[in-house]
């Protein structure tokens, strides 16, 4: 029988209290989901998965000017070597890096159905086929050259690049969108040749006063267009602190027809807004449902009935391949001021709406964060001239490599008749060479795998040109490492020049205005209020109005 009296058996060494173990497993999990899933780092401007499939894709060669291959051998490779996860998340990754509604500046360029801005899907990944657009080149063309951190992939087989050393900030420029487990990302996408103006404006003057950064970069500029109608000071606001909201409207254009009829023609939409979306309030607006729990149309679905149909008579969706978008709307009649017309479609549709912004993503600490617009560029110019520095000394290394091999060749051809006779005659000709000429292990080696080809007097010639224009390079290299100031002008002007080659004009307007309130109409008519003994009101039609009933 037990001793009731004897303390409790101990607890093993590796018991965990539940409450104990499941706040560390789900602090784990929060963590991975911020930083592996949802946020996008502000040193490359992507998320984990979007990483991964550029990378994939250009381990396979599928370089802007190769054939493209099938969607699926592109998912297969990046689930099957960098992120285990499930088929359709890593799909719909690759078709909205291919959608030009979607990013402002696609990194994939896609061959096949990719959706479409009304909500269509894209066709099965066995269908549609994938290759890495010109500018994805921003992001990938120094990865071998020492310019980031590579880390094993998830089963150690191979390795993949912590980061992509990015020559613009992406994150600025596609934007991106995502909910982890208590952070939500929302950054608008900008244009290109502003975000480099205000990088190079940064990296000249890091004191540069707010006024002259906005005035630089004054706003997003969104894939689809449209208008921002909020204040200068508003977006300022929004970019000082990192979250705030912007007001978009879509753009129209009035077309006169015959006999002094007229319509009304949007051709860019705000961002979240497709034409089937439009459509659909339209129609609910215009034929409206009962609502649940109730026996007939409520005062106020009556009221916008009649305030809509006062001045549209029809709408249609006239969007092709040479009119992305292009919706007719139709005035009830050719008296309707434009101006109504416009006003009631934007003050209750979402033609006019408003827009998250909310600059959260992994810093270069690693620390996901609100950001504002002035830290984003600070964390990512630093970035980039870290970049820039571990390129400089990998490519210098490269440079003195070369230097000294050509050093030894070149003391080889002064004296290639002995070289040959020591070859010849030694046992052992490496440690030979080594000793007459002071040669090193590396020059040694080379001489010894060195082609008879390449002992001509010609090739003296190229050594010597060789030796040149590596020294001048060495010399360069030297001093953007030794110079702040080279180095400066360097990032400067690669900026620059990335500028000059991918950038391209703005495509939303941005131009303050109010923004558009329903304005509900009263009929003036005469009526007569009648008040019972018994406190009851009524309201009755017309003045003629007998009081014994």
């Amino acid at each position: 029988m037990p001793d009731l009296l004897s303390p409790p058996p101990a607890e093993p060494a590796e018991s965990l209290a539940l409450a104990e173990y499941a706040e560390r497993a789900y602090l784990e999990y929060a963590l991975s989901v911020v930083k592996g899933r949802a946020l996008p780092d502000v040193c490359d401007g992507q998320k984990p998965v979007q990483r991964r499939i550029l990378y994939a894709m250009q381990r396979m060669g599928l370089a802007a000017g190769a054939k493209p291959v099938k969607s699926a051998r592109v998912v297969g490779d990046v689930l099957g070597k960098f992120h285990p996860h499930g088929d359709t998340a890593a799909y719909d990754a690759l078709v909205r890096m291919a959608q030009g509604f979607s990013q402002r500046y696609p990194l994939i360029d896609g061959q096949g159905n990719f959706g479409s801005r009304d909500g269509d899907g894209a066709a099965a990944m066995r269908y549609t086929e994938a290759r890495l657009a010109p500018i994805a080149r921003l992001l990938l063309d120094e990865l071998d050259e020492g310019t980031v951190d590579f880390v094993p992939n998830y089963d150690g087989s191979t390795d993949e690049p912590r980061l992509l050393p990015a020559r613009l900030p992406f994150v600025l420029l596609n934007g991106a969108s995502g909910i982890a487990v208590g952070l939500a990302t929302e950054v608008p996408s900008h244009n290109l040749r502003e975000v480099a103006a205000a990088a190079v404006a940064l990296i000249r003057d890091e004191k540069l006063p707010d006024d002259e950064l906005f005035a630089l970069l004054p706003g997003p500029d969104f894939p689809g267009g449209g208008q921002v109608i909020s204040t200068p000071a508003e977006i300022r606001d929004a970019y000082a602190s990192g979250r705030g909201s912007l007001k978009v409207r879509a753009r129209w254009t009035t077309e006169d027809l015959a006999r002094g009829q007229w319509q009304l023609v949007v051709t860019e939409l705000p961002p979240g807004t497709s034409a089937a979306k439009v459509l659909e309030e339209i129609e609910e607006l215009t034929n409206p449902k009962v609502k649940a729990g109730k026996k007939a149309l409520t005062q106020e679905q009556v009221q916008l009935k009649q305030t809509v149909l006062a001045v549209l008579d029809a709408v249609r969706d006239e969007s092709s391949k040479d009119a992305p978008v292009r919706l007719v709307f139709e005035p009830k009649s050719r008296s309707v001021d434009p101006h109504e017309l416009v006003n009631t479609l934007l003050a209750h549709t979402s033609l006019e709406t408003s827009v998250p912004v909310n600059l959260t993503m992994v810093g270069a600490d690693g620390r996901p964060t609100q950001k504002g617009l002035r830290q984003v560029f600070t964390e990512w110019i630093g970035f980039r001239r870290a970049t820039v520095e571990r390129r400089t000394r990998h490519r210098l290394a490269k440079v003195l490599d070369r230097i000294h091999v050509l050093e030894g060749r070149q003391l080889v051809l002064l004296n290639i008749d002995e070289v040959i006779r020591i070859i010849r005659n030694a046992d052992e000709p490496k440690p030979a060479l080594i000793e007459r000429f002071k040669l090193t292990d590396r020059q040694a080696e080379d001489i010894l795998e060195i082609r008879l080809r390449q002992l001509a007097r010609l090739e003296a010639i190229r050594i010597e040109q060789e030796l040149k224009d590596l020294r001048d390079e060495q010399k360069k290299l030297d001093e953007i490492l030794g110079s702040p100031a080279a180095l400066k002008r360097t990032l400067i002007k690669e900026i620059e020049a990335d500028a000059k080659q991918y950038g391209d004009a703005r495509r939303t307007l941005i131009q303050a205005d109010r923004r558009a309130v329903a304005e509900v109409k009263v009929i003036d008519e005469p009526v007569t209020v009648v008040a019972s003994r018994k406190g009851w009101v009524r309201a009755l039609k017309g003045h003629e109005v007998d009081t014994a009933t």
